[in-house]
């Protein structure tokens, strides 16, 4: 049976890069999708890497790289407020803005939790 954050993180990297599909083919947004797919898909792969860690030390660490997640939060930030300067579609951000605070605020309670009991 699938972890259900690895199946989350899988969801909203496959998401953002559907997202970025939709998106104008140009320089401008080229930049920042092409960051906005990288930071989306680490998120994934870095949680699914946690679940592997050999120790608690190395748990935590591969989850600080999953807070990676507000780096996709960021972009996601930047390519509404691009969108709505050109008058694009901005609904289409919100439910990834939403799930990318969910998952940030996820990783950094199992963080924290991490931490105090060892």
């Amino acid at each position: 049976m699938e972890n259900n954050l690895v199946a989350r993180t899988r969801k909203f990297a496959i998401d953002c890069m559907i997202l970025c599909s939709k998106l104008p083919k140009t320089r401008e947004y080229n930049a920042y999708v092409n960051q906005l797919i990288r930071c989306s898909a680490s998120v994934g792969a870095n949680y699914r890497a946690s679940q592997r860690a050999k120790s608690t030390p190395d748990f935590i660490n591969k989850l600080k790289i999953v807070e990676e997640v507000d780096e996709s939060n960021y972009f996601l930030d930047l390519l509404q407020e691009v969108s709505k300067i050109q008058n694009e579609d901005i609904t289409i951000f919100e439910p990834l803005l939403k799930e990318s605070k969910e998952l940030l605020a996820i990783t950094i309670a199992s963080i924290k939790t991490k931490k105090a009991n060892s």
